[in-house]
């Protein structure tokens, strides 16, 4: 088994029946979308706790429910990459409260928070990176609906 070298948290999310991306401009680069997340670190508590983070830091968001629903796995340089792609509800969401990093650095381009509807439709519309995750929503958006409005039951 190859050693996993890299962990991502992005979430599908959904704000009522919208779904909230990034779409990136970067120069001599065609847009393209993507998810709200990033690199889970060190000290996250929890593969969870770094897609809250990561959804604070991208958007001012606060998550009202996650769930882990794909895996996409990638060759990497020395190793496996993890992307955990979690279906999410938003609870709210502040841009002026966004403290990423990539804010402060205009050479890495445009990051501007859009909101499309969650079709299948309208997510194939998109250059959505990457092209397995835009497969993956496309082919399972009432799955996705409804793991969400799922009860949560106590253990």
């Amino acid at each position: 088994m190859s050693d996993i070298v890299k962990r991502n948290a992005r979430a599908i999310l959904l704000d009522g029946d919208e779904l909230i991306l990034i779409k990136r401009t970067k120069p001599g680069r065609d847009p393209y979308w993507v998810s709200v997340g990033g690199g889970v670190e060190e000290d996250d508590a929890t593969i969870e706790a770094a897609l809250r983070r990561e959804v604070f830091e991208e958007i001012g968001g606060k998550l009202e429910r996650a769930e882990l629903v794909h895996l996409i796995s990638d060759e990497l340089e020395g190793g496996v990459g993890i992307q955990h792609i979690f279906a999410a509800r938003l609870e709210s969401m502040d841009l002026a409260a966004r403290t990423g990093t990539e804010f402060a650095k205009p050479e890495r381009g445009g990051y501007e928070v859009v909101r499309v509807p969650f079709t299948a439709a309208a997510v194939r519309e998109l250059n959505l990176m990457p092209p397995e995750l835009a497969e993956f929503i496309a082919a399972n958006t009432d799955a996705i609906v409804s793991v969400l409005g799922t009860p949560i039951r106590e253990a």
